[in-house]
Protein backbone atom coordinates (compact mmCIF):
# COMPACT_ATOMS: atom_id res chain seq x y z
CA UNK A 1 0.00 0.00 0.00
CA UNK A 2 1.49 3.50 -0.96
CA UNK A 3 0.86 6.03 1.47
CA UNK A 4 0.68 8.70 -1.40
CA UNK A 5 -1.96 7.30 -2.99
CA UNK A 6 -5.78 8.47 -1.64
CA UNK A 7 -8.10 6.00 -0.25
CA UNK A 8 -11.28 5.25 -1.58
CA UNK A 9 -12.20 3.39 1.72
CA UNK A 10 -15.65 4.61 3.37
CA UNK A 11 -13.52 5.63 6.30
CA UNK A 12 -11.02 6.31 7.92
CA UNK A 13 -10.95 8.86 4.99
CA UNK A 14 -8.39 10.96 3.70
CA UNK A 15 -7.16 13.83 5.52
CA UNK A 16 -6.71 17.33 4.83
CA UNK A 17 -3.04 18.24 5.81
CA UNK A 18 -4.13 21.43 7.91
CA UNK A 19 -6.39 18.84 9.82
CA UNK A 20 -3.63 16.69 10.72
CA UNK A 21 -1.30 19.20 11.78
CA UNK A 22 -4.06 20.30 13.91
CA UNK A 23 -4.23 16.46 15.59
CA UNK A 24 -0.54 16.34 15.89
CA UNK A 25 0.37 19.28 18.89
CA UNK A 26 1.94 19.76 21.89
CA UNK A 27 0.43 18.65 25.63
CA UNK A 28 -1.76 20.65 26.66
CA UNK A 29 -3.14 20.88 30.58
CA UNK A 30 -6.08 19.85 29.75
CA UNK A 31 -7.41 21.25 33.42
CA UNK A 32 -6.58 25.21 32.10
CA UNK A 33 -8.62 27.31 30.14
CA UNK A 34 -6.50 26.58 27.34
CA UNK A 35 -8.77 22.77 26.91
CA UNK A 36 -11.98 25.26 27.21
CA UNK A 37 -10.91 27.67 24.34
CA UNK A 38 -10.48 24.09 22.36
CA UNK A 39 -13.87 22.11 23.76
CA UNK A 40 -16.29 24.64 23.71
CA UNK A 41 -15.78 25.45 19.58
CA UNK A 42 -15.55 22.48 18.96
CA UNK A 43 -18.91 21.14 20.43
CA UNK A 44 -20.64 24.36 19.26
CA UNK A 45 -19.58 23.34 15.53
CA UNK A 46 -20.92 20.19 15.34
CA UNK A 47 -24.27 21.74 16.27
CA UNK A 48 -24.26 23.51 13.50
CA UNK A 49 -23.00 20.58 11.30
CA UNK A 50 -25.69 18.44 12.65
CA UNK A 51 -27.97 21.48 12.01
CA UNK A 52 -29.71 21.47 15.52
CA UNK A 53 -29.01 24.80 17.17
CA UNK A 54 -30.79 22.81 20.49
CA UNK A 55 -28.79 19.76 20.30
CA UNK A 56 -26.16 18.74 22.95
CA UNK A 57 -23.48 17.29 21.50
CA UNK A 58 -20.86 14.54 23.66
CA UNK A 59 -17.61 13.82 22.28
CA UNK A 60 -16.29 10.37 23.54
CA UNK A 61 -12.78 9.26 22.97
CA UNK A 62 -14.19 6.00 21.25
CA UNK A 63 -16.13 5.27 17.33
CA UNK A 64 -19.12 5.07 16.28
CA UNK A 65 -19.78 1.93 17.70
CA UNK A 66 -19.06 3.82 21.17
CA UNK A 67 -21.89 6.29 20.49
CA UNK A 68 -24.10 3.62 19.36
CA UNK A 69 -23.92 2.52 23.04
CA UNK A 70 -23.88 6.30 24.79
CA UNK A 71 -27.78 6.62 22.79
CA UNK A 72 -28.85 3.26 24.29
CA UNK A 73 -27.19 3.45 27.89
CA UNK A 74 -28.56 7.07 28.54
CA UNK A 75 -31.77 6.79 27.31
CA UNK A 76 -33.32 3.15 27.87
CA UNK A 77 -33.64 0.52 30.60
CA UNK A 78 -33.50 -3.27 30.36
CA UNK A 79 -36.74 -4.95 28.61
CA UNK A 80 -37.20 -2.03 27.21
CA UNK A 81 -38.49 -2.31 23.27
CA UNK A 82 -36.78 -0.88 20.38
CA UNK A 83 -38.22 -0.82 16.85
CA UNK A 84 -34.97 -1.51 14.40
CA UNK A 85 -34.53 -1.96 10.40
CA UNK A 86 -32.00 -4.41 9.32
CA UNK A 87 -30.66 -3.66 6.02
CA UNK A 88 -27.24 -4.30 6.30
CA UNK A 89 -23.86 -5.10 8.40
CA UNK A 90 -23.88 -1.78 10.59
CA UNK A 91 -27.62 -1.76 11.35
CA UNK A 92 -27.05 -5.72 12.28
CA UNK A 93 -24.70 -4.65 14.50
CA UNK A 94 -26.45 -1.91 16.33
CA UNK A 95 -29.20 -4.51 16.60
CA UNK A 96 -26.83 -6.92 18.39
CA UNK A 97 -25.73 -4.49 20.58
CA UNK A 98 -29.77 -3.90 21.13
CA UNK A 99 -30.14 -7.57 22.00
CA UNK A 100 -26.37 -7.81 24.61
CA UNK A 101 -27.81 -4.89 26.43
CA UNK A 102 -30.99 -6.86 26.97
CA UNK A 103 -33.62 -4.81 24.84
CA UNK A 104 -36.78 -6.35 23.64
CA UNK A 105 -35.70 -5.66 19.70
CA UNK A 106 -38.23 -6.18 16.93
CA UNK A 107 -36.62 -6.27 13.86
CA UNK A 108 -37.65 -5.00 10.35
CA UNK A 109 -36.12 -7.24 7.90
CA UNK A 110 -35.27 -5.70 5.03
CA UNK A 111 -33.55 -6.47 1.77
CA UNK A 112 -29.54 -5.69 1.63
CA UNK A 113 -29.33 -3.09 -0.91
CA UNK A 114 -32.88 -1.62 0.04
CA UNK A 115 -33.74 1.42 2.15
CA UNK A 116 -35.37 0.95 5.49
CA UNK A 117 -38.82 0.82 4.35
CA UNK A 118 -40.95 3.38 6.27
CA UNK A 119 -44.26 1.88 5.74
CA UNK A 120 -43.63 -1.12 7.88
CA UNK A 121 -42.32 1.22 10.60
CA UNK A 122 -45.54 2.62 10.46
CA UNK A 123 -47.22 -0.59 10.87
CA UNK A 124 -45.39 -1.75 13.53
CA UNK A 125 -45.98 1.92 15.20
CA UNK A 126 -49.86 1.44 14.53
CA UNK A 127 -50.04 -1.91 16.18
CA UNK A 128 -48.03 -0.36 19.12
CA UNK A 129 -51.21 1.04 20.78
CA UNK A 130 -49.63 0.71 24.24
CA UNK A 131 -46.42 2.57 23.12
CA UNK A 132 -44.42 -0.39 24.45
CA UNK A 133 -41.65 1.07 21.55
CA UNK A 134 -39.45 3.60 23.77
CA UNK A 135 -36.49 3.91 20.60
CA UNK A 136 -37.03 3.48 17.02
CA UNK A 137 -33.93 3.49 15.65
CA UNK A 138 -32.22 3.83 11.53
CA UNK A 139 -29.09 3.09 9.82
CA UNK A 140 -29.30 6.83 7.52
CA UNK A 141 -26.35 5.71 5.39
CA UNK A 142 -25.81 1.97 5.16
CA UNK A 143 -22.11 1.68 4.54
CA UNK A 144 -22.26 -1.98 3.80
CA UNK A 145 -24.28 -1.78 0.72
CA UNK A 146 -24.24 2.19 -0.10
CA UNK A 147 -27.91 3.06 0.89
CA UNK A 148 -29.23 5.86 2.24
CA UNK A 149 -32.85 5.68 3.88
CA UNK A 150 -35.02 8.80 4.29
CA UNK A 151 -34.91 9.49 7.75
CA UNK A 152 -37.41 12.65 7.44
CA UNK A 153 -40.26 10.70 6.19
CA UNK A 154 -39.70 7.85 9.56
CA UNK A 155 -40.48 11.20 11.65
CA UNK A 156 -43.36 11.85 9.97
CA UNK A 157 -44.70 8.44 9.71
CA UNK A 158 -43.76 8.49 13.74
CA UNK A 159 -45.33 11.80 13.90
CA UNK A 160 -48.77 10.85 11.96
CA UNK A 161 -49.18 7.95 14.32
CA UNK A 162 -48.06 10.37 17.21
CA UNK A 163 -46.14 7.75 19.00
CA UNK A 164 -43.80 9.00 21.61
CA UNK A 165 -40.78 6.86 21.07
CA UNK A 166 -37.39 8.79 20.34
CA UNK A 167 -35.73 8.64 17.40
CA UNK A 168 -32.27 7.70 17.01
CA UNK A 169 -30.17 7.68 14.41
CA UNK A 170 -26.71 6.05 13.13
CA UNK A 171 -25.24 8.99 11.25
CA UNK A 172 -21.54 8.16 10.79
CA UNK A 173 -20.82 7.59 7.34
CA UNK A 174 -23.62 10.76 6.49
CA UNK A 175 -22.85 13.33 9.18
CA UNK A 176 -20.71 16.18 7.52
CA UNK A 177 -21.01 14.56 3.94
CA UNK A 178 -24.52 14.69 3.16
CA UNK A 179 -27.73 16.59 4.38
CA UNK A 180 -28.53 16.00 7.83
CA UNK A 181 -31.17 17.74 9.47
CA UNK A 182 -31.24 16.73 13.20
CA UNK A 183 -33.89 19.60 14.40
CA UNK A 184 -35.55 19.52 11.00
CA UNK A 185 -36.13 15.94 10.53
CA UNK A 186 -36.91 15.23 14.48
CA UNK A 187 -34.30 12.96 15.65
CA UNK A 188 -33.52 12.84 19.27
CA UNK A 189 -30.21 11.21 18.80
CA UNK A 190 -27.41 11.04 16.31
CA UNK A 191 -24.44 9.64 16.10
CA UNK A 192 -21.60 9.41 14.17
CA UNK A 193 -17.68 9.46 14.29
CA UNK A 194 -14.25 11.68 13.52
CA UNK A 195 -13.34 9.56 10.90
CA UNK A 196 -15.14 9.74 8.37
CA UNK A 197 -17.23 13.08 7.36
CA UNK A 198 -15.08 15.37 9.88
CA UNK A 199 -11.91 14.02 8.22
CA UNK A 200 -10.22 12.99 10.78
CA UNK A 201 -7.91 10.54 12.43
CA UNK A 202 -10.64 7.18 14.19
CA UNK A 203 -10.77 8.08 18.22
CA UNK A 204 -14.01 10.13 18.61
CA UNK A 205 -17.65 9.21 18.73
CA UNK A 206 -19.59 12.12 18.39
CA UNK A 207 -23.69 12.30 19.26
CA UNK A 208 -25.99 14.87 19.64
CA UNK A 209 -28.92 14.81 21.77
CA UNK A 210 -32.65 17.14 21.32
CA UNK A 211 -33.99 17.87 24.79
CA UNK A 212 -36.67 15.27 24.56
CA UNK A 213 -33.60 12.87 24.71
CA UNK A 214 -31.85 14.62 27.48
CA UNK A 215 -35.42 14.61 29.77
CA UNK A 216 -34.99 10.95 30.05
CA UNK A 217 -31.83 10.46 31.14
CA UNK A 218 -32.41 10.25 34.34
CA UNK A 219 -34.97 7.57 34.00
CA UNK A 220 -32.48 5.52 32.39
CA UNK A 221 -31.55 1.80 34.47
CA UNK A 222 -29.33 0.44 31.50
CA UNK A 223 -24.97 0.24 33.01
CA UNK A 224 -23.46 3.21 31.92
CA UNK A 225 -20.06 5.03 33.71
CA UNK A 226 -17.37 5.77 31.03
CA UNK A 227 -20.59 6.73 29.08
CA UNK A 228 -22.35 8.56 30.88
CA UNK A 229 -23.41 12.08 29.48
CA UNK A 230 -24.43 13.14 33.10
CA UNK A 231 -20.95 12.97 33.78
CA UNK A 232 -19.68 14.44 30.31
CA UNK A 233 -22.19 17.74 31.58
CA UNK A 234 -20.57 18.38 34.50
CA UNK A 235 -17.10 18.51 32.93
CA UNK A 236 -18.00 20.58 30.19
CA UNK A 237 -19.52 22.97 32.33
CA UNK A 238 -15.87 23.18 34.16
CA UNK A 239 -14.14 23.20 30.93
CA UNK A 240 -13.03 19.70 31.16
CA UNK A 241 -13.94 16.07 31.32
CA UNK A 242 -14.63 13.89 33.59
CA UNK A 243 -11.64 11.55 33.00
CA UNK A 244 -8.59 12.69 30.37
CA UNK A 245 -9.87 14.29 26.89
CA UNK A 246 -8.32 13.54 23.52
CA UNK A 247 -7.03 16.68 23.44
CA UNK A 248 -5.87 16.65 19.79
CA UNK A 249 -8.47 15.10 18.40
CA UNK A 250 -10.41 17.88 19.50
CA UNK A 251 -8.68 20.63 18.12
CA UNK A 252 -8.85 18.83 15.35
CA UNK A 253 -12.50 18.40 15.50
CA UNK A 254 -12.17 22.78 15.79
CA UNK A 255 -10.40 23.15 12.90
CA UNK A 256 -12.83 20.14 11.02
CA UNK A 257 -15.98 21.94 11.70
CA UNK A 258 -14.26 25.29 11.10
CA UNK A 259 -13.51 23.93 7.78
CA UNK A 260 -16.74 22.52 6.91
CA UNK A 261 -18.50 25.87 7.94
CA UNK A 262 -15.95 27.68 5.67
CA UNK A 263 -17.12 25.65 2.97
CA UNK A 264 -20.46 25.88 3.36
CA UNK A 265 -22.48 23.19 4.08
CA UNK A 266 -25.01 23.12 1.36
CA UNK A 267 -21.47 23.37 -1.15
CA UNK A 268 -20.30 20.09 1.02
CA UNK A 269 -23.17 18.66 0.59
CA UNK A 270 -22.90 19.28 -3.49
CA UNK A 271 -19.96 18.27 -3.55
CA UNK A 272 -20.44 14.79 -2.50
CA UNK A 273 -23.37 14.21 -4.76
CA UNK A 274 -21.36 15.44 -7.68
CA UNK A 275 -18.30 13.35 -7.04
CA UNK A 276 -20.70 10.34 -6.23
CA UNK A 277 -22.68 10.99 -9.03
CA UNK A 278 -19.73 10.79 -11.31
CA UNK A 279 -18.62 7.28 -9.81
CA UNK A 280 -22.25 6.45 -10.82
CA UNK A 281 -21.57 7.30 -14.22
CA UNK A 282 -18.77 4.99 -14.54
CA UNK A 283 -20.29 1.93 -13.18
CA UNK A 284 -23.22 2.56 -15.48
CA UNK A 285 -20.78 3.05 -18.49
CA UNK A 286 -19.13 -0.50 -17.07
CA UNK A 287 -22.48 -2.08 -17.32
CA UNK A 288 -22.21 -2.83 -13.76
CA UNK A 289 -24.81 -2.49 -11.00
CA UNK A 290 -25.10 -0.52 -7.84
CA UNK A 291 -26.31 -2.63 -4.52
CA UNK A 292 -28.19 0.05 -3.60
CA UNK A 293 -31.51 -0.89 -5.68
CA UNK A 294 -32.98 2.70 -6.65
CA UNK A 295 -31.98 5.85 -7.23
CA UNK A 296 -33.54 7.31 -4.15
CA UNK A 297 -31.25 5.30 -2.06
CA UNK A 298 -28.12 5.83 -3.69
CA UNK A 299 -25.56 7.12 -1.28
CA UNK A 300 -23.46 10.44 -2.05
CA UNK A 301 -20.70 8.75 0.60
CA UNK A 302 -20.05 5.24 -0.70
CA UNK A 303 -21.41 3.30 -3.66
CA UNK A 304 -20.85 -0.58 -3.06
CA UNK A 305 -20.60 -1.92 -6.65
CA UNK A 306 -21.50 -5.63 -7.80
CA UNK A 307 -18.55 -8.14 -9.76
CA UNK A 308 -20.09 -10.17 -12.58
CA UNK A 309 -20.67 -13.84 -11.70
CA UNK A 310 -18.15 -15.72 -11.40
CA UNK A 311 -15.77 -13.06 -10.08
CA UNK A 312 -14.48 -12.39 -6.35
CA UNK A 313 -14.59 -8.47 -4.87
CA UNK A 314 -12.43 -9.30 -2.54
CA UNK A 315 -9.94 -10.58 -4.81
CA UNK A 316 -10.14 -7.16 -6.70
CA UNK A 317 -9.79 -5.37 -3.97
CA UNK A 318 -7.06 -7.10 -2.46
CA UNK A 319 -5.38 -6.87 -6.10
CA UNK A 320 -5.71 -3.18 -5.85
CA UNK A 321 -4.22 -2.76 -2.63
CA UNK A 322 -0.96 -5.25 -3.96
CA UNK A 323 -0.41 -3.88 -7.44
CA UNK A 324 -1.47 -0.34 -7.31
CA UNK A 325 -1.33 0.82 -3.84
CA UNK A 326 -4.76 1.48 -3.42
CA UNK A 327 -7.52 0.98 -1.17
CA UNK A 328 -11.02 0.32 -1.81
CA UNK A 329 -13.64 -1.32 0.43
CA UNK A 330 -14.61 -4.85 0.63
CA UNK A 331 -18.15 -6.74 0.51
CA UNK A 332 -19.42 -7.52 4.00
CA UNK A 333 -22.10 -9.47 5.44
CA UNK A 334 -24.89 -11.16 3.03
CA UNK A 335 -22.67 -8.70 0.30
CA UNK A 336 -19.13 -10.09 0.82
CA UNK A 337 -17.09 -11.48 -2.13
CA UNK A 338 -20.14 -9.84 -3.97
CA UNK A 339 -19.37 -5.68 -4.22
CA UNK A 340 -16.48 -3.95 -3.98
CA UNK A 341 -17.18 -0.87 -2.51
CA UNK A 342 -15.63 2.85 -3.74
CA UNK A 343 -15.58 5.55 -0.85
CA UNK A 344 -16.02 8.94 -1.65
CA UNK A 345 -16.86 11.00 0.83
CA UNK A 346 -14.77 13.49 3.51
CA UNK A 347 -11.54 15.31 2.00
CA UNK A 348 -12.35 14.15 -1.77
CA UNK A 349 -12.42 15.97 -5.10
CA UNK A 350 -12.98 14.70 -8.61
CA UNK A 351 -9.69 14.27 -9.38
CA UNK A 352 -8.93 12.19 -6.68
CA UNK A 353 -11.74 10.10 -7.50
CA UNK A 354 -11.08 9.89 -10.94
CA UNK A 355 -7.79 7.99 -9.84
CA UNK A 356 -9.98 5.68 -8.36
CA UNK A 357 -12.19 4.78 -10.90
CA UNK A 358 -9.13 4.20 -13.53
CA UNK A 359 -7.69 2.02 -10.53
CA UNK A 360 -10.76 -0.19 -10.33
CA UNK A 361 -10.58 -0.06 -14.67
CA UNK A 362 -7.01 -1.64 -14.15
CA UNK A 363 -8.23 -4.18 -11.77
CA UNK A 364 -10.79 -5.10 -13.70
CA UNK A 365 -9.29 -5.50 -16.42
CA UNK A 366 -6.20 -7.51 -15.04
CA UNK A 367 -8.93 -9.91 -13.94
CA UNK A 368 -10.68 -10.55 -16.89
CA UNK A 369 -13.83 -8.88 -16.27
CA UNK A 370 -15.17 -7.32 -19.40
CA UNK A 371 -14.91 -3.51 -18.67
CA UNK A 372 -12.74 -1.29 -21.59
CA UNK A 373 -10.11 0.69 -19.78
CA UNK A 374 -10.96 4.25 -20.18
CA UNK A 375 -15.13 3.62 -20.60
CA UNK A 376 -15.76 4.74 -16.71
CA UNK A 377 -13.47 7.34 -16.85
CA UNK A 378 -14.47 8.63 -19.98
CA UNK A 379 -18.44 9.10 -18.50
CA UNK A 380 -17.00 10.27 -15.12
CA UNK A 381 -14.78 13.01 -16.56
CA UNK A 382 -17.88 14.15 -18.93
CA UNK A 383 -19.74 14.31 -16.20
CA UNK A 384 -17.33 16.83 -13.87
CA UNK A 385 -16.96 18.43 -16.80
CA UNK A 386 -20.69 19.24 -17.26
CA UNK A 387 -21.30 20.05 -13.35
CA UNK A 388 -20.05 23.55 -11.41
CA UNK A 389 -19.34 23.34 -7.93
CA UNK A 390 -16.80 24.22 -5.54
CA UNK A 391 -13.95 21.99 -4.17
CA UNK A 392 -13.63 21.51 -0.42
CA UNK A 393 -11.04 24.32 1.02
CA UNK A 394 -8.13 23.61 2.59
CA UNK A 395 -6.32 25.95 5.23
CA UNK A 396 -2.37 27.11 3.59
Amino acid sequence: MSFQNPVFIPGPTNMPEALRKAVDMSTLDHRSSLFGDILHPALEGVKQVLQSPSAEVFVFPSTGTGGWEVALSNTLSPGDKVLVGRNGMFSHRWIDMCNRHGLDVEVIETAWGDALPVDRYRAALAADTGHKIKAVLATHNETATGVRSDIAALRGAMDGENHPALLLVDGVSSIGSMDFRMSDWGVDIAVTGSQKGFMLPLGLAIVGFSPKAIAVVEQAKLPRTFFDIRDMRAGYAANGYPYTPPVGLLNGLKASTDMLLSEGLSNVFARHNRIASGVRAAVSAWGLDLCASSPDAYSDTVSAIYVPEGFDSTALVTHAADKYGVAFGIGMGDVAGKVFRIGHLGCMTDVMALSGIATAEMCMADMGINVPLGSGVAAAQDYYRNSVGSEIKVAA
